[in-house]
């Protein structure tokens, strides 16, 4: 009709190089002309398929020339670069799928032992948007113990920590892979305690994850964790911390309930996590907490144990 048309899709955002691993997409692509519609733009090489202004969503036969570049080459610049696209794909559902169909979680995975830092961190990214398909963690959780290592070793609050962190966040939503994190946990509250605003938040989610389980509830309590773990209940803590904490203290108390952790407090050492939420400190800080200005905070404590 000689006139163009608005045509609404959701499109990959390649944004090569970005160490986010949730990728920011685009909503809308504006206006296209004629009958172009949703077709996805051939390419002449898996080069092409990098470039920063390659912003279609990969097909079947390109994703496989993506992985085949990925696993062929040693130019660190395109492996990263390959690892961004494979990533922001990965966060459609459907190329989830196509992407562990094609053999290519152990290709991306492969690259987390990669000792360029950016690299790692965008293989984990990867691996993190892989990871909300619970078919592909059956394959992903093989890294688990790697990425452990490499959260509690690498840099503090460092891009690879915290990409580390996500992912094993992700791997912890269900119950199915949390036991294999358990050697790891008095580990992870020493980052939690030392970490930044951002990575205190990032362990908090998978601890909160692991709090959710009964079966994990014994070696939560039995870690060894420092007493400054406590100050991250006083009232002036930022609130997205603060809540999480309370709400790490509300599930291991529901899964005391369920499981008589009080009949084992024998069995749990001094200066365990056990002791430092039921005792007397904690109790106090709890009181204040009653009249904390916030609401959600104060809803919180109110379903914790009566001191």
């Amino acid at each position: 009709m000689g006139r163009s048309r608005h045509v609404g899709w959701v499109a990959a955002g390649l944004v090569l190089g970005a160490g986010a691993c949730y990728c920011i997409y685009k909503l809308t692509r504006g206006q296209r002309q004629g009958d172009r519609g949703l077709r996805l733009r051939p390419s002449r090489s898996a080069e092409d398929l990098t470039d920063g202004s390659y912003d279609d969503i990969l097909n079947v036969d390109q994703l496989q020339k993506l992985l085949y570049l990925l696993e062929s080459t040693d130019d660190p610049i395109i492996i990263e670069r390959a690892l961004v696209t494979l990533g922001n794909n990965a966060a459609f559902s459907a190329n989830q799928v196509i992407i562990r169909e094609l053999g290519g979680i152990p290709i991306i995975g492969s690259k987390i032992n990669n000792p360029n830092h950016s690299i790692k961190e965008k293989a984990l990214n990867a691996l993190n948007n892989l990871s909300v398909n619970v078919e592909n963690q059956v394959k992903i959780k093989v890294y688990i113990n790697q990425v452990c290592k490499d959260v509690l070793s690498g840099p503090l609050d460092s891009a690879v920590q915290l990409a580390g962190l996500r992912l094993l966040t992700n791997m912890t939503v269900t119950n199915d892979h949390q036991h294999m994190l358990h050697n790891y946990i008095t580990d992870l509250f020493h980052v939690l305690l030392t970490g930044n605003g951002s990575t205190k938040v990032q362990v908090l989610k998978l601890l909160v994850n692991l709090s959710e389980n009964p079966a994990m509830a014994e070696g939560l309590l039995g870690a060894q964790v420092d007493s400054s773990f406590l100050s991250l209940y006083d009232g002036h803590v930022a609130k997205e911390i603060l809540l999480r904490v309370l709400t790490l203290f509300q599930n291991i108390n529901n899964c005391c309930k369920k499981e008589g952790c009080s009949a084992m407090q024998p069995t749990f050492p001094k200066g365990s996590l056990f002791f430092l939420l039921y005792g007397e400190e904690c109790a106090q800080k709890m009181r204040a907490l009653v009249d904390h200005h916030d609401a959600d905070v104060k809803e919180k404590v109110t379903v914790l144990p009566k001191f």
